[in-house]
């Protein structure tokens, strides 16, 4: 967590929020976080900039200011806030921007594990990062032949594959998990044992699902909240995620839980064979 559909509306709640504000003070609790330069260059780069819009790639922000784009993984817990200079400051606070109105965004974050990388403006795509990331699921590049492409050449368990982010960008755990589910596909299954039917059927319930999850907001597991402080919607709909002895929503065989390559993956035996 998060997922794309999480980003998406931590993107779009952000956006309403600091287009247009300027940036006349950084601080940074936890120089770890920031890569690519020093703490202090980045501080420097940053004052002075006003923002000008917030994007998304894959699970990145990217928060393009005057001269930059900031790209902005939050990892597992990393949140935004705004708040007035005054208000008080928690204690997981670990960046700050504090704008010229006397507001700031805050950067939380109680495990430490986001980042935050500032290139040239519009140059994101030069980076690592986003280089190996693969076509967005609900884009036109998301071409039905380069999956099937690639799932057919890979003899790694499906789930494994769609968490591939250079094969698709943005699914994560929950997703996969609800993906092969809605598809009747075994998450653990070889990729390249899966015939043209079920791939399309893969192909199909990936649009599907992220399309839905991001109409909704996300999905709320734990601590997951948009910049504006709302909770996502799409948990009230998970089928078989988090629902390890539950009753399977078709056909009410309990729902399985494994591990399969570190990752806790639930299923129903009976559907997915």
């Amino acid at each position: 967590m998060p997922e794309l559909p999480e980003v998406e509306n931590v993107r779009a709640t952000l956006a309403e929020l600091v287009i247009g504000k300027e940036i006349d003070q950084v601080i940074i609790g936890v120089p770890k976080m920031i890569v690519g330069m020093p703490a202090q260059q980045f501080v420097g780069n940053m004052i002075g900039q006003k923002i000008e819009a917030v994007r998304r790639r894959g699970k990145f922000l990217l928060i393009d200011t005057t001269d930059g784009t900031l790209l902005s993984h939050l990892r597992m817990e990393g949140k935004y806030r705004l708040h007035n200079a005054t208000d008080p400051v928690d204690k997981h606070t670990h960046v700050t921007f504090h704008f010229t109105d006397d507001t700031e965004l805050r950067y939380l974050d109680v495990r430490k594990f986001g980042t935050m990388e500032l290139v040239l403006k519009g140059q994101e795509e030069l980076t690592k990062s986003i280089q190996k990331l693969g076509p967005e699921p609900l884009s036109p590049s998301f071409e039905k032949s380069t999956f099937a492409t690639k799932l057919k050449k890979s003899g790694r368990a499906v789930k494994t594959v769609l968490l591939d982010q250079s094969l698709v960008a943005g699914i994560g755990n929950i997703y996969a998990d609800e993906i092969c589910f809605q598809a009747k596909v075994l998450p653990e299954r070889p990729a390249n044992t899966l015939r043209s039917a079920e791939i399309t059927r893969l192909y199909e319930s990936t649009k599907t699902i992220m399309a839905e999850a991001v109409a909704l907001g996300g999905s709320t597991i734990r601590t997951y909240v948009n910049s504006q402080g709302k909770i996502g919607g799409y948990q009230d709909k998970l089928q078989v995620y988090g629902e390890k002895g539950n009753p399977c929503p078709v056909c009410g065989t309990p729902i399985v839980k494994i591990k399969l390559n570190g990752r806790g993956t639930h299923f129903c035996p009976k559907c997915q064979k």
